[in-house]
């Protein structure tokens, strides 16, 4: 299996990349400015959940043809990109309805988990990212290439997933400090959905694989 010192490389590798903001952290920071601290943490842990497919694909070779495929590629990035803006466009619509300052309370947790998930299975650059760093720390020498990139995929998704929690509750307390003033917390819901549109619209225009 893999050696300490590679695994220790892997997730000193992994942490570096994981703080900086990116596609995940920009959808949980708009849940949790538009919902709230609960929705911002449910998302994440359903983001997480819908992206071990994705390590799975890749564990056992399914996820380099995905991910070398113009045709599914568009597909996955178009789905999510659109299920993004639909997302943004249903928090948008409904900011008014957050001036409460308990909007999350309507919304199950099953309801926003499932909406994570989604969104993480359908984030056609999860995939990529995993095809093109996961076996750079793979040892042939060792066997069972397959249960290491597992291994590697599942320990990155842990770390992403205790970061992108931070981000969620940083986001969310700071919405719950503006949500004083019924109109400061309608903007900022609004704001989250504005954030989740962008952000679906950049995933389904890209052209990037990468």
């Amino acid at each position: 299996m893999i050696s300490v010192p590679t695994l220790l490389a892997f997730c000193l590798a992994s942490m570096l990349l994981i703080v900086m903001p990116g596609p995940s952290v920009l959808f949980v920071v708009g849940r949790s400015i538009a919902l709230g601290r609960r929705a911002g943490v449910l998302s994440v842990v359903g983001n997480a959940l819908g992206t071990i497919p994705a390590v799975v694909a890749v564990a056992f070779g399914v996820g380099a043809l995905v991910a070398s495929s113009v045709v599914a590629f568009t597909v996955l990035k178009v789905v999510g990109g659109a299920y993004l803006v639909w997302l943004g466009i249903q928090a948008f619509r409904n900011r008014s309805s957050h001036a409460d300052g308990e909007p999350v309370a309507r919304v199950s947790a099953l309801t926003l988990l499932r909406q994570g998930f989604l969104v993480g299975l359908t984030n056609p650059k999860t995939i990529a990212f995993f095809v093109a760093v996961l076996p750079q720390f793979v040892d042939p020498a060792t066997g069972a290439a397959w249960a290491q990139l597992l291994l590697l995929g599942l320990i990155f998704q842990a770390l992403a997933l205790a970061s992108d929690s931070i981000w969620a509750l940083a986001a969310g307390t700071a919405r719950a400090w503006f949500a004083r003033s019924p109109r400061r917390v309608s903007t900022l819901a609004g704001t989250g959905g504005v954030m989740m549109i962008g952000l679906g619209g950049a995933l389904a225009l890209t052209g990037s694989r990468t």
